[in-house]
């Protein structure tokens, strides 16, 4: 029997074949996808991220890399859910947080997309901008400022940390629009006691007294918004220069005197004797003075504020006045250890002038009079022997001494010193010299030091030489300015090149009614520097929070003052002809809690028919310029380039 042999059968081996030459096509595919999401090199750079917070959409067009992306965020998401971790939060929930790792809003995303814009943005146009000056940059780039702020912000944004991107939310939720875009302004009068001449910041409301005024500045807690009426019967007032009078008899002032404050403010008749003499005169109003005649003062064209004297520091820098005038100004000096006359000190230019009248200080005793002319004179004698001791322990020197027979008025000018070498000679060491670390020019809200501060001795150092006659001090820059001269020069082109082609001539302002103009945001000068051939006089308001640039602007001749504009400012209602405003907006976004108080308090400081300039953002300008037109302000002519524009504004006489 044949025995047949087992035949052995073979299973097809075509499955298992295929499946691993699958699995291997796959696992290929798969490593070249994973391989070229993250080796491009251009990825790397355009990938490059702080932080998972900050993650809008994948720049990535090609649609493996997406899909890989996407897949290695579904594995993060499921990793995260089976450690029990907190996984990706709801929607509404990362608008709030944006926590890393999740998915935030377009418009809410800190971090890198802005800070990849200004450092590479504004950190390049800043060193390309070297040598061209500040406004030059400030006309591209927009504010030198923001710039900065800008970049800072955009530096904390990229360590990459949590609590960088939470501060960076933070501060865009403050933000937001500078002005109520959907905003319904019904504007009223003001109630006030002082009626058309309310100044916010120095007329007393509240009080039952018959004292009317603050003893120091002190503002109301909540920023004025109601509209200060008109006198009845307003005019505009007397073009200049018909309103000069000229009554006070001739002085020896040389071209070297420029400047000149002159306190407790008349009539602003020594302010015109001098005006013939290219000396500007500043007169300060004093807020305690019942006859104050600042509001006189300023209609005729000439400078004046209103301040007090009393504890704190008055709105200046050290060292900027060339002279200082007190005419019958009933100020004790010697009162309260000469506290007064150490802040004349402080803020009298080194060699500058002190002139000082009073009356009846050299009334001879007469045989025969009664006791009370005795007594009057006793007291009189007393006044000038406390003065005379004051002014030599602070080394005044006597340069004149005279008295008028008729008026009975005496008139003594005095010289501060020039150098340190005569401190040392004092017999008494009081007022004592200030430390070193003390800073003279810091005067917004700051009291008077009883002490007496070391004069400049270096050649870099600001005070140590007198400043050119007047006009070349206005364009010739001393040896402490070396650092800045080069912007100095830039910033005078720049807005003599404005002023000239558009300010004068394509704005269709009448620059015959205009005398008192103030720029609310000066920094060196250039815009009043370019209208010193015109017959006007500029207020250079040199903001509390911006760079300290005020003795420069002295130092060119030229007047200024310290503010913080979210407050009112000191002067009387009606003040100024024109208003300059350049980027004064954008700086106070973060500062005042409601910005509208500004443009009230233009409303209040311009006269009927005066004019505005602002130079602003477009986003500032569009609703600014609807607050404009609800106060009936004729909007003479906008422009706007690259986000960037200027409104020209004339207020009418329109009260509510």
């Amino acid at each position: 029997m044949a025995v047949g042999k087992p035949v052995r059968h073979h299973k097809p081996r075509t499955f298992g074949f295929v499946a691993k030459v699958s699995a291997a096509v796959v696992l290929g595919l798969c490593f070249v996808v994973v391989w070229s999401a993250f080796s491009s090199p251009s990825t790397a750079v355009s990938e490059k991220r702080s932080s998972f917070g900050d993650i809008n959409e994948p720049p990535a067009a090609d649609p493996r890399k997406k899909a890989a992306v996407e897949k290695e965020k579904k594995k993060t998401r499921s990793a995260d859910s089976e450690a029990g971790g907190v996984g990706s939060p709801p929607r509404e929930e990362v608008k709030e947080k944006g926590a890393a790792g999740t998915r935030i809003p377009r418009r809410k995303r800190p971090g890198m997309q802005r800070w990849r814009r200004t450092r590479h943005g504004s950190r390049r146009n800043l060193r390309r901008g070297r040598g061209r000056g500040r406004r030059e940059m400030e006309e591209k780039e927009g504010p030198l400022e923001e710039m900065i702020e800008e970049e800072k912000d955009g530096d904390l944004a990229s360590d990459g940390g949590e609590d960088d991107n939470k501060t960076e939310r933070k501060k865009k939720k403050v933000l937001g629009p500078l002005f109520d875009l959907k905003g319904n302004y019904n504007w009223r009068q003001c109630n006030v006691k002082t009626g058309h001449n309310y100044i916010p910041c120095v007329d007393l409301e509240a009080s039952k007294f018959q004292r009317y005024r603050h003893h120091e500045r002190s503002c109301p807690r909540t920023v004025p918004h109601c509209l200060v009426a008109l006198p009845t019967g307003y005019q505009s007032p007397v073009p200049w220069p018909e309103s000069e009078w000229k009554m006070v008899p001739d002085i020896e002032w040389g071209k070297n005197i420029r400047i000149v404050l002159d306190i407790g403010c008349s009539d602003a008749s020594f302010s015109a004797s001098l005006l013939g003499k290219e000396v500007t005169t500043l007169s300060l109003g004093l807020m305690d003075d019942q006859v104050d005649l600042a509001q006189v003062a300023l209609e005729r064209g000439f400078p004046a504020v209103v301040g007090t004297l009393g504890n704190r520091r008055l709105p200046f820098p050290s060292g900027v006045f060339d002279a200082i005038h007190c005419g019958e100004c009933n100020i004790n000096w010697h009162s309260n250890g000469g506290k007064l006359l150490v802040e004349m000190n402080r803020i009298l230019r080194p060699g500058g002038y002190f002139v000082l009248a009073t009356k009846h200080g050299e009334i001879e005793r007469d045989e025969g009079v009664d006791s009370t002319h005795v007594l009057i004179h006793a007291r009189l004698e007393n006044l000038v022997h406390s003065m005379s001791t004051l002014t030599a322990s602070i080394c005044w020197n006597i340069l004149a001494h005279r008295t008028d027979e008729i008026s009975e008025v005496g008139v003594k000018i005095y010289q501060k010193p020039a150098s340190n070498d005569i401190y040392e000679l004092r017999r008494k060491k009081y007022p004592p010299l200030c430390k070193e670390n003390e800073d003279p020019d810091v005067a917004w809200y700051t009291p008077i030091r009883s002490c007496v501060y070391t004069l400049p001795s270096a050649i870099e150092q600001r005070g140590t030489d007198w400043p050119e006659e007047w006009p070349q001090r206005l364009n010739n820059f001393p040896e402490w300015l070396s650092d800045t001269r080069d912007q100095l020069i830039a910033d005078s082109k720049h807005w003599k090149t404005i002023v000239n082609k558009s300010y004068l001539n394509g704005m269709g302002i009448d620059w015959s009614k205009v005398r008192n103009v103030m720029d609310m945001k000066a920094i060196y000068g250039g815009f009043a520097a370019a209208l010193a051939p015109q017959k006007v006089w500029v207020m250079n308001v040199v903001p509390v929070h911006a760079p300290r640039t005020l003795p420069i602007i002295y130092e060119r001749g030229l007047l200024g003052i310290y503010h913080d504009w979210c407050e009112s400012f000191s002067t009387y209602p009606r003040s100024y002809d024109l208003l300059h405003v350049d980027h004064l907006f954008t700086r106070l976004k973060n500062r005042c809690n409601k910005p509208v108080g500004i443009v009230v308090e233009m409303d209040r400081i311009l006269r009927p028919g005066g004019w505005a300039i602002i130079r602003e953002k477009q986003e500032i300008l569009h609703p600014l310029e609807a607050i404009l037109r609800s106060l009936h302000w004729e909007i003479r002519m906008t422009f706007s380039k690259d986000k960037e524009g200027i409104i020209c504004a004339q207020k009418t006489t329109w009260r509510p």
